[in-house]
């Protein structure tokens, strides 16, 4: 690794974050930032970012643990249904002008995809979306698999396993649980920001994702303004770049790089 974990202060929040500077042939491309889906940290993109970057001959990556998350400050209370919102649209415009990082290409995992998708759609400038397994609406699969999740918490030592990524393992879990499953959370719905993003979009799932459907894509390709390429992966649940690590590396490699290089 080129670099160490730092942290960002934000009002009360310290921000666990690792900042990959740019090799000189690519000082003026486009910083990546990555946004983890909601039991995500930075630890547990498992090298995934590094990998994406080493083959891009090494742009500038940031990735970083939100609030809640990693060793960040941990979670004080339930979240809102609108914590998505407040992480597009207070919290990641205050982490890109803090590391002077303009016009990123912004890459989120489930939680980080809708993250990414509210962020553009509000025109906070960014140069292209990679939406790993991205929530527009709340389906019948996603409360059945979020459902199951907290059967498993309960269940077997997965708060153990959270443990080791997470300063407040119990915390982190049932912040992102409850809102979930609760009866307001199933009206929550961010199409109104489609029609505004006028960018490059990748767009990534499995066909076996146990939180969404391809319905998701199916909006953001009928919603936004701009291209869509899609990139199914059979045989992935919802982190298929995890289950099918040089495959989905691959794609956002070949979809990244023209980015870089205009």
């Amino acid at each position: 690794m080129e670099t160490k974990v730092q942290f960002l202060s934000i009002d009360e929040l310290q921000l666990e974050y690792y900042l990959y500077p740019a090799s000189p042939d690519r000082k003026d491309s486009p910083t990546l930032v990555f946004l983890h889906e909601g039991l995500g940290c930075s630890a547990l993109w498992r090298g995934v970012p590094e990998k994406i970057r080493d083959k891009l001959g090494k742009p500038s990556v940031l990735v970083f643990s939100r609030a809640g998350y990693g060793r960040s400050t941990p979670l004080q209370g339930d979240r809102p249904v609108t914590y998505m919102h407040q992480e597009a649209l207070e919290m990641l415009p205050r982490v890109l002008k803090a590391l002077e990082i303009e016009r990123p290409i912004l890459v989120g995992h489930s939680d980080g995809g809708s993250i990414a998708l509210i962020h553009a759609g509000a025109g906070f400038p960014v140069a292209a979306l990679v939406l790993i397994a991205p929530h527009v609406i709340v389906e019948d699969q996603s409360i059945n698999g979020i459902a199951a999740a907290r059967d498993i918490f309960l269940s077997t030592n997965l708060q153990e396993k959270m443990s080791k990524y997470h300063l407040d393992a119990e915390s982190t879990f049932w912040g992102w649980n409850r809102v979930w499953l609760s009866p307001e959370f199933k009206q929550w719905n961010i199409e109104e920001y489609l029609p505004s993003i006028d960018v490059p979009i990748l767009a990534i799932q499995g066909d076996m994702d146990e939180y969404g459907t391809l319905a998701q894509l199916d909006l953001i390709d009928r919603g936004v303004a701009g291209e869509v390429k899609r990139k199914i992966v059979p045989g992935a649940k919802h982190s298929p770049h995890l289950q099918f690590t040089e495959e989905v590396v691959e794609a956002v490699v070949e979809f990244v790089n023209p980015l870089l290089n205009s």
